[in-house]
């Protein structure tokens, strides 16, 4: 036997106990659906406002979806900037993600594929749209978000809330408004229709707000019990909450540009059950899975004609991110990061 074939059965049993070259040219749903079956588990991070309740619906309809019996292991966000970073850290030093699969962010997957932390898949030969592909087919998009400024409308009335971006540098609301470490809400403007500059000194101008900083969970908790009367960006998931229980928080309506970060599931590397994980990211695209995401997170795609975000899309300047944009977006999260104080 010569080199050149020994080399490439090597190549090939090594490439199989990492989990990727079976699919190297290319999987059938029937494929995939048998080797996540063998896999049998799956842990998956998501968005904390899916809740638990929308992440075991998720489950049973992925389950009855392709005859399987998934066990379906749920993370919550907490820190999705922590979290990715944790997994950036944790492949640096050769140890596997904890997740199967992760629903994060277009900004927070860049700072994964940036750092060639995904494992791809061939999408677009299991029927995938090519428009829902991205990051060298790392990931796949299935939802829009909404972000904007909010408002406790018990405490603040409607004509005295923010109309616009630039309202919020209003000396009356120094010390008055709340900022989560979503700090790629800016950078994705900084990257799009505002520039790097405008939104670099538009950053630091908020900082002499004397801005009361937290996580998405706190900045939520302290707008409700009028703690703080606006923060300055929060996801309509929060918003979603808000409607459904009744909590007094509403969006500022009238500021444009909107910021549409979309919500990606992905594989990250080394994820120990790999097959699984691709499985479900193709499942978050089917009608069944957005009927269930819509109903307890809130979102829907803004490129599926008839979905919600869709209608709300075609009324307003909506600012998605591309791939090109990713290095600059991850650049600049971080750099407004540490201008807003969440990091040294």
């Amino acid at each position: 036997m010569n080199a050149r074939k020994l080399f490439l059965i090597g190549a090939s049993l090594l490439s199989i106990v990492l989990g990727w070259a079976p699919w190297a040219k290319g999987v059938t749903l029937n494929e995939l659906v048998a080797a996540a079956r063998k896999e049998g588990t799956i842990e998956f991070y998501g968005p904390s406002t899916l809740t638990p309740q929308g992440a075991q619906a998720l489950a049973e309809a992925f389950n009855r979806k392709y005859g399987l019996n998934i066990k379906l292991n749920y993370s919550p966000a907490g820190d999705m900037p922590g979290d990715v970073a944790r997994v950036v850290a944790r492949a640096a030093t050769g140890v596997a993600p904890d997740w199967d699969v992760m629903v994060v962010t277009d900004a927070h997957h860049a700072t994964l594929w940036v750092r060639k932390l995904h494992q791809t898949l061939d999408f677009k030969a299991l029927g995938i749209d090519s428009r829902l592909i991205h990051y060298d087919s790392g990931t796949i998009s299935f939802a829009n978000q909404i972000v904007l400024p909010a408002y406790n409308n018990k405490i603040l009335a409607p004509k005295d809330a923010p109309k616009s971006w630039d309202d919020l540098l209003d000396p009356k609301w120094k010390g008055k408004l709340g900022m989560t470490n979503a700090a790629h809400h800016f950078s994705r403007l900084a990257a799009g229709p505002w520039g790097e500059k405008k939104t670099t000194d538009y950053v630091r101008a908020l900082v002499k707000q004397d801005l009361n900083l937290g996580l998405l969970g706190q900045i939520y908790t302290r707008l409700q019990v009028g703690e703080i009367l606006v923060t300055v960006t929060i996801t309509d998931s929060f918003v979603h909450r808000a409607k459904k229980t009744g909590a007094p928080i509403v969006f500022a309506e009238g500021v444009e540009p909107v910021i549409s970060p979309a919500y990606h599931a992905g594989v990250p590397k080394g994820a120990p059950h790999p097959n699984v994980g691709h499985l479900f990211s193709v499942f978050l695209t089917t009608l069944e899975a957005q009927g269930v995401w819509e109903k307890y997170g809130g979102q829907s795609s803004a490129f599926v004609p008839g979905t919600t975000v869709y209608k709300y899309a075609q009324k307003h300047q909506m600012v998605y991110m591309t791939q090109d944009q990713a290095e600059m977006v991850d650049k600049l999260a971080a750099q407004y990061g540490k201008i807003l104080g969440f990091t040294k």
